[in-house]
């Protein structure tokens, strides 16, 4: 099946149903249920009667919710466009659809993964990296348990966070890794809180202190949902202050112009150091090493 939504997406989404039918005596074909294809993710009005709240740049739809309650993400959400554009400095469509299901079994419904991978992550945005300009809009798909305890900040930071993924999309690539990908979406995210890098980075505040200050950057298998927790926490503070390096000693006009050209390198295997020779005049090792200051010049 494809469907469209009419302003936010350029091409169709399309995914899999299987039907189950039935014939009577007089030869009249019937429907007797429709369910997401195996290995295909449900739709959000498989879960329920949806809900529509439209903002400013923003489409919210739910299950399960109160107006009241998808009005907030719709604010969220439209605060967090303008924020997003501000930094980034490429084109981008400046409005974001939402999803908010009924549970955390929803939202894994809605990826069509395990529950269990998702358990405490706030948000996730799908889409396909380095996509076409005429393809569906990234789903922002929110955990409604785990948001729900986010504070005011919190809450604001995760929807600009996941608004970044939308707006840089056509830009990561398979040659951008998760480092940079994460980091630079928590740079946005933070921009203008306030927030201490000891405030945003505990983890590995704790673990510099202890005298433990990571010798390399992140891999991407350190950002899998379903490892250890304080390992992926100091993933995504460890990309996020690599980035944050970046925009103090280069500009953050720098920091984006490093992003769009490692995603425009052919593959991974070169893409980082290609752009750190391009555009930041150095190279993986010493960048580490200026990494590695910098989270204990920060943190310690």
């Amino acid at each position: 099946m494809r469907y469209r939504l009419q302003h936010y997406d350029h091409a169709p989404v399309t995914f899999g149903r299987t039907l189950a039918l039935s014939r009577d005596a007089e030869g009249r074909w019937y429907v007797d249920s429709d369910t997401p294809a195996r290995k295909s993710a449900q739709q959000l009005w498989d879960q329920g009667e949806v809900s529509v709240v439209r903002g400013r740049h923003s489409l919210v739809l739910g299950t399960g919710r109160s107006s009241e309650e998808l009005h907030m993400y719709a604010d969220l959400a439209d605060r967090a466009v303008p924020a997003v554009s501000g930094a980034w400095r490429s084109d981008w469509a400046r409005h974001v659809v939402v999803q908010v299901p009924r549970t955390l079994e929803g939202m894994a419904g809605l990826l069509g993964s395990p529950a269990s991978q998702y358990r405490g992550i706030a948000a996730v945005t799908t889409g396909e990296v380095g996509g076409p300009a005429r393809a569906p809009a990234d789903r922002i798909i929110v955990n409604p348990d785990a948001y729900a305890i986010l504070g005011s900040l919190g809450k604001q930071v995760v929807l600009t966070h996941e608004t970044t993924h939308v707006a840089t999309r056509a830009h990561t690539t398979p040659a951008t890794p998760l480092w940079l990908s994460e980091g630079y979406a928590d740079w946005i995210g933070y921009l203008g809180t306030g927030r201490t890098p000891a405030q945003a980075a505990p983890e590995l505040a704790r673990a510099v202190a202890a005298g433990r200050t990571p010798d390399a950057l992140p891999t991407d298998k350190d950002f899998g949902f379903s490892g250890d927790a304080t390992k992926l926490a100091q993933a995504y503070e460890g990309g996020w202050l690599a980035c944050r390096l970046i925009a103090d000693r280069w500009g953050e006009a720098r920091l984006g112009e490093f992003y769009r050209a490692v995603g425009d390198h052919r593959t991974r295997d070169g893409s980082v150091e290609s752009a750190m020779a391009k555009v930041l005049g150095t190279t993986p090792e010493q960048f580490t090493e200026q990494w590695r200051e910098y989270l204990q010049d920060r943190l310690g």
